[in-house]
Order: structure tokens, then sequence, then C-alpha cells
């Protein structure tokens, strides 16, 4: 890559996640919008994709207001992600590290020269505000020309990264911006130190619990890893998701000793999805006489309806109900490592 001599650069980083509402009048049309992506599911033939997902929407949007309402009345992601853009800029914009001091020399010698190199973090949404249409011409009018675009979604699948980074490409086309897409990092060093952090605090955490003979051990916790399900055709298909779930465990495991599992949740829509579900899985460790666990989010970086409803009220009060202690780890939101580990992939995408 060449960069245009002047004297001094912003480069752009757009994080890319899924959105959510913001109010329960937004609920409907990001579902419309969320059900309408044929990447994520097909309904029918592609002229009836839209039809479906306008009826789906609106048969769904009643219960979905019910589960919003639980927490807050919207999803936090929009203001989660602008406080880890926030951080991400921050951290890209202080005294560099030494691998930042060495992108800044690239960039310095002879392909850019006369200004040091300086960092502006967006926000781009793929179903509700702020949209990754909306977005990218305010980059433009910044005078941004060189742009990262870095998914938030660890793992990859066409159905995630691989939807949000095709409509930011769709959308960039019309700028003269160069662009770079980061579609995973699922195996990022700092990413699972992150992990392997919250996952020791979350198993700490149980030391007060009636439950366990002796706290002092993990022997006695079994860690739910919660993933979000996809359509089993797409991984049929020869999506990557599962196996790079399973790549993230397993450093996560060559780190620390756990008892674990594995289970999918976050299910909508008439087709065949991974298995087992969180569900399931929760009423299957209950018949095998398991008290206490542990559930990992892992992949998901920010709280929203998946880790505030889904897992903190749905299977907290499922596994109550089946005597089993839940507990969940911290989401990765600010968390310094992961927001380190952002900082580390930015640079190293821009040294390639």
């Amino acid at each position: 890559m060449t960069l245009k001599k002047s004297s001094g650069e912003t480069i752009g980083i757009i994080l890319l996640n899924l959105g959510g509402p913001d109010s329960l009048r937004a609920i409907r049309p990001f579902l419309y919008n969320l059900f309408s992506d044929r990447r994520i599911i097909r309904l029918g033939p592609q002229f009836m994709q839209k039809p479906l997902a306008k009826l789906i929407s609106t048969i769904r949007s009643k219960k979905t207001e019910r589960m919003y309402s639980l927490i807050g009345g919207k999803s936090p992601i929009k203001e989660i992600t602008e406080a880890q853009a926030k951080a991400l800029e921050e951290a890209l914009n202080k005294r560099p590290t030494v691998k930042s001091r060495e992108l800044q020399d690239r960039l310095s010698n002879g392909e850019h020269q006369g200004g040091t190199v300086s960092f502006k973090v967006y926000v781009g949404m793929r179903y509700w505000h702020p949209l990754i249409e909306d977005v990218l011409p305010k980059i433009y009018a910044a005078g941004i020309r060189k742009l990262v675009a870095l998914s938030l979604y660890p793992q990859y699948s066409v159905a995630t990264s691989g939807s949000s980074i095709s409509r930011f490409e769709e959308v960039a086309a019309g700028y003269p911006i160069e662009r770079i897409c980061i579609s995973s990092w699922h195996n990022h060093p700092l990413y699972i130190d992150a992990l392997v952090d919250v996952i020791t605090k979350g198993i700490e955490s149980f030391s007060s619990s009636s439950f366990i003979a002796h706290p002092s051990s993990s022997d006695n916790i079994h860690v739910l890893f919660s993933a979000h399900s996809l359509p089993k055709r797409i991984i049929d298909q020869g999506d990557p998701y599962v196996d790079q779930t399973m790549e993230t465990i397993g450093e996560i495991t060559k780190r620390i000793p756990l008892t674990w599992h594995l289970s999918y949740q976050s299910r909508s829509g008439p087709v065949e999805w991974l298995e087992p579900s969180t569900d399931k899985k929760l009423e299957e460790l209950a018949r095998k006489g398991i008290k206490n666990i542990l559930v990992v989010p892992i992949s998901f970086v920010s709280d929203h309806i998946e880790t505030l409803y889904e897992i903190d009220i749905l299977y907290k009060n499922l596994a109550e109900g089946l005597g089993i202690r839940l507990r969940r780890t911290d989401s990765m939101n600010t968390h310094p490592k992961f927001i380190e580990a952002l900082k580390d992939i930015v640079e190293t995408g821009l040294k390639k």
C-alpha cells in the first residue's frame, strides 16, 4: 500500500457490529432489517424475502418488546460500541508502543512524509443506527482517505462478519478511500488473555457459593461456552464459524484447565439451527447432577439482549428451576486487555 504525501494524515477505523433497537418503537424495523438479510436466513425464494421479513418482524415484535422492556427498553449495544471506539481511539493515539512506533516509522519513511499519523474511530452497524451506509459519507467528509473496517465478531461467519463487511464494501465502493478489512481475530493472544481473565474471575465468584465443596478449586464448576447459533446450512456449506469457535476455546484451555461444554443460543426463524441449544444443554447438565455452571458468551464482545435477557434472565431462571447455580462472565465491553487486542489487530492490519 502507498499513502499520499501530506502534512499529516488521519486514518479512520470503523467498528462493524450488528446493532440493536434504541427504543421499543425501533424493534419492528430492526427485526425487518435483520430478516431481510439473506446471508443470515433465506425466507423462501428471493422475491419473497422482504415480504416474509415484514410478516415475521410484525409477528415477533410484541414478544421482542417484552424482552427489551426487561433490560431497560432498548439495546445498550450502540453506547457500548461507542465506548469501545473511544477507548480504542485513545489507545491508538497515545504514546506509541514498539509496534506503533514501527508503524509510524513505516508510514513516515517515504510513504508518508511531513507529519505523523493519527486515528479516528467510528461505529457502523449492520441493522440499526448508526448504519454503515450513514457513517461512510461522514468519514469521507471528514477528509479520511484510508479506512480500516474491523468486524467485532471474533469468529468469522458469512452471516455476521461476512454480511457486515459485504455491506461496508458495497457502500465504500462509491468513495475513493483506501480500505483494509479485518474479518476474523478469534485466536488473537490479547483477546484470549481477556477471555481468560473474565473466566478466571467468573470461577472465583463461585467461592461464596454453598454448592461448592472446595471453593478454591474449579473442578466443581463447569464452563458452558454459549455461542450465537447459525442455520446449520451455512456451516454445511463450509462456513468456518464452528471451527473458529473451537479454536478460540482451544486457546483458552491451553492457558487454564477447564471442564467445559459448548452450546448455541439466539435462534430466530424456521430453519435447522446448530445444536445443542443452550437451554437443552442446561437440561442435559442438570440430569448429570452438575450444580455450578459459568456461562461464557464466547461469540459476543458487548452486552446486549443475548447476554442481558437471554442468559441473565431466561437461562438463569431455567437453571434455578433445574437446581443449578448459574453465573455469567463479564462481557468484553471495554475490558483493558480487549481494547489492547483491538489496538494490536488494527496496527497489524495496517502493517500488512
